[in-house]
């Protein structure tokens, strides 16, 4: 890798998302802070949209990192399962250690895992990523374990995160009562310039860059390449550090 060359600590454009890498705009911060104070308040539902590249997936990470103490959490990676699939993956990922062959042995079982969270004041907290791709009855099923409840209190927070296509599926007839149950929506665009550039020295500062090594004429092409998608920014950047590192070897 680059990393020598440009007496660097790590890699500064993996396009793994590592949170500590993840820089926010000034709006993204503020709905950050808004989802945090809805998850702490347990509010319910909540909803990060936006085209593909635009950091979801990176806004989502932040996020969990701040909201993770005392906090269990379970991803849904894909959203067209059917439902007793989608039960015993939720098993999986809530190390419940069971295999489940009917709907109510799941519910009862989930119930009480929820109670007991509740009861040792854990959160619990659902993410359905590539939620455009989710299938009616999946919406359903999630409707169904957001129902439970002890003393009016609700014992999961359920994150929806997807490209713009999962807001049409809120807008169908039968998903109303889905769509008055988000309480908090943000959806991520592409980012300015003066954005695209302090992402980029945001990400080199961490992997501990001392001297300038993008001329603000490569900025202004980084961001016309990217058209302001983060994804596609980190990508150029990547590339451009590695053939900056062979030419001069």
């Amino acid at each position: 890798m680059y990393t020598a060359y440009y007496n660097l600590k790590e890699t500064p454009f993996n396009q793994s998302v590592d949170p500590k890498f993840t820089w926010l705009s000034k709006k993204q911060l503020a709905a950050l802070a808004a989802f945090k104070q809805n998850y702490l308040d347990k509010k319910g539902f909540f909803l990060i949209s936006g085209a593909a590249g635009t950091g979801k997936t990176a806004f989502t990470k932040r996020l969990l990192t701040e909201i993770e103490s005392k906090t269990i959490v379970a991803t849904v990676t894909d959203p067209d399962l059917d439902k007793l699939d989608f039960f015993n993956w939720l098993s999986v990922e809530f190390n419940m250690n069971v295999i489940f062959k009917s709907k109510g042995a799941f519910l009862a079982r989930f119930k009480r895992f929820l109670l007991e969270a509740h009861q040792k004041k854990i959160n619990v907290a659902l993410i359905i990523d590539d939620a455009h791709r989710i299938n009616q009855e999946l919406i359903e099923e999630i409707l169904t374990l957001s129902n439970i409840r002890k003393a009016g209190s609700k014992l999961l927070s359920i994150f929806f995160v997807g490209q713009s296509g999962f807001n049409k599926i809120l807008q169908q007839k039968q998903n109303s009562v889905l769509r008055q149950r988000i309480n908090a929506h943000f959806h991520l665009k592409p980012l300015k310039e003066d954005e695209i550039v302090q992402l980029i020295l945001y990400r080199l500062k961490v992997a501990g860059a001392k001297a300038e090594i993008f001329s603000s004429r490569a900025y202004h092409e980084i961001y016309q390449f990217s058209a302001g998608y983060p994804r596609m920014a980190v990508n150029i950047c990547d590339r451009a550090m590695m053939a900056g590192c062979v030419s001069a070897t």
